[in-house]
């Protein structure tokens, strides 16, 4: 496994863009510390996101409460406007009804319009009117209107036929209430009266509809009192609930990371023993059988055996093939040369094992720049390589791959690009568990290296280019 290196290429040569139309994404930036930065952002957020809720909780519950409010102020105040108006027809107006109404006899009508004037005239109801059932004015405590007909409405016609009480917001446009007018909205209730010979009349009311505006006040003020303080008490008591959720939260990530890191370690002390033992074990002997059947191999032919010299040098060559594709995956496992010759020694003995898989590769190393990194992220750059090339070689179906590593004067770019199938990274980043755990590798171990960013560019049917920059020491 060799030292070499492809000599570097001009500075545009280099793959910074993607061969595909699909837009560099950012996977990984270990230029924020997550243990520093992410935590008192992510807390204030939550917290926001509570105060926001909060806040809209409230408007909704004001805006329905207001809504509910006037409604039962309305119920309320038009129970109130009946049962004051049928309090009023039953002991003032009922006992003062006399026959000469009908014929209007002064006698009469001054009778009703004292008790009208003195009882029932107030701030609580400002108009009255006693209407016959064809729809004549034969009272009111305006007189401009007596004695004039008006058609009555359905409803008042069906009160006089079933007697009930009734009341509805008045309506001024009508020609019979044209005198109400400048006195704001008002509610107007009638209900049936009678003559003592039992002749039917509609007696109504009329009642200012500020009644119903304060009742609403007055109920929502009772109501957003209670509602207010109770949430703002359950807001109160969810605040350090949930700051101890975040708490274990961050602990509980700190202990992810922390496992992850342990497992990385471990894996990388694990693939290092076994590239050890196989390298000194099982690779040293099966070179020692190939030298003693290749020496047999020669002895036959000396001897005129070439039948069986035949064999035993296809056998010898069996086991070179087999020392071979173990050296190749040695270096999968675990390269020496990245310790012992360097980043790009390691790139080039990395790109052999992709090549014994049929796919063409194209390799840009420098020759004579060091690249300026420490151990930690020449490690970096080379796993990221490794799982790039390893997504190529199983997924992507790809016969063509570069494979660029790039100096600059203030940091050091890797690029691997393939002409494969590609993938759709938002769904392989919202799923990293379905079949892209080293997705996930490469983006944790980036994630813990201050300053590195990876980045990906792919399509479904248009090939893959990862890009790691990592800057110099």
């Amino acid at each position: 496994m060799g030292a070499s290196s492809v000599p570097a290429a001009p500075p545009h040569d280099p793959p910074h863009d993607p061969p595909n139309p699909a837009p560099w994404l950012t996977v990984a930036d270990g230029r924020r510390r997550p243990e520093l930065a992410d935590r008192p952002v992510r807390m204030r957020r939550i917290f926001a996101q509570v105060i926001a809720a909060a806040a809209v909780v409230l408007v909704v519950v004001a805006v329905v409460g207001a809504f509910a409010s006037r409604r039962v102020a309305e119920r309320q105040s038009v129970n109130d406007a009946v049962q004051t108006t049928d309090l009023l027809a039953e002991s003032v107006v009922q006992p003062v009804l006399e026959e000469g109404l009908l014929t209007g006899a002064p006698t009469s009508v001054a009778r009703l319009d004292q008790a009208v004037r003195t009882s029932v005239l107030g701030p609580r109801i400002v108009r009255v009117k006693l209407w016959t059932a064809k729809g004549k004015i034969i009272y009111s405590d305006e007189p401009r209107i007596v004695g004039q007909t008006f058609t009555l409405g359905q409803d008042e016609r069906s009160v006089l036929a079933a007697p009930t009480t009734n009341a509805d917001v008045s309506d001024l446009s009508a020609p019979e209430n044209r005198y109400e007018t400048g006195r704001g909205k008002l509610l107007e209730v009638y209900r049936p009266v009678w003559t003592p010979s039992g002749v039917p009349l509609l007696f109504e009311t009329y009642l200012p509809y500020d009644s119903v505006t304060t009742r609403t006040g007055e109920l929502w003020r009772g109501f957003a009192g209670i509602t207010v303080t109770s949430l703002l008490l359950l807001i109160a008591l969810m605040l350090p609930i949930l700051w101890r959720l975040m708490d274990r939260l961050n602990a509980a990530q700190s202990q992810r990371v922390a496992l992850l890191e342990h497992a990385v370690d471990a894996s990388a002390d694990e693939r290092r023993r076994i590239a050890a033992t196989l390298h000194d074990g099982v690779v040293q002997e099966l070179v020692a059988a190939s030298f003693a059947v290749a020496g047999a191999a020669e002895r036959a032919a000396a001897d005129h055996r070439r039948d069986l010299a035949g064999i035993l040098s296809n056998a010898a060559a069996a086991v070179r093939g087999t020392i071979g594709g173990l050296r190749s995956l040695l270096v999968d496992i675990y390269p020496p040369s990245l310790q012992t010759a360097g980043l790009a020694a390691a790139l080039t003995d990395l790109a052999g094992t992709v090549r014994s898989r049929d796919i063409e590769v194209r390799l840009t190393l420098p020759t004579d720049t060091p690249t300026g990194l420490d151990e930690e992220q020449e490690r970096l750059v080379y796993r990221v390589a490794q799982e790039s090339l390893r997504n190529t070689a199983r997924h992507a179906a790809a016969s063509h791959v570069e494979i660029s590593l790039v100096v600059e004067e203030a940091q050091v770019c890797l690029s691997v690009c393939d002409d494969g199938v590609g993938f759709d990274v938002q769904a392989a980043l919202a799923r990293p568990g379905d079949g892209h755990f080293g997705l996930q590798v490469m983006i944790d171990l980036t994630g813990r290296s201050a300053g590195a960013l990876l980045e990906v560019a792919s399509m479904p049917s248009q090939g893959t280019c990862w890009r790691l920059v990592v800057p110099r020491a």
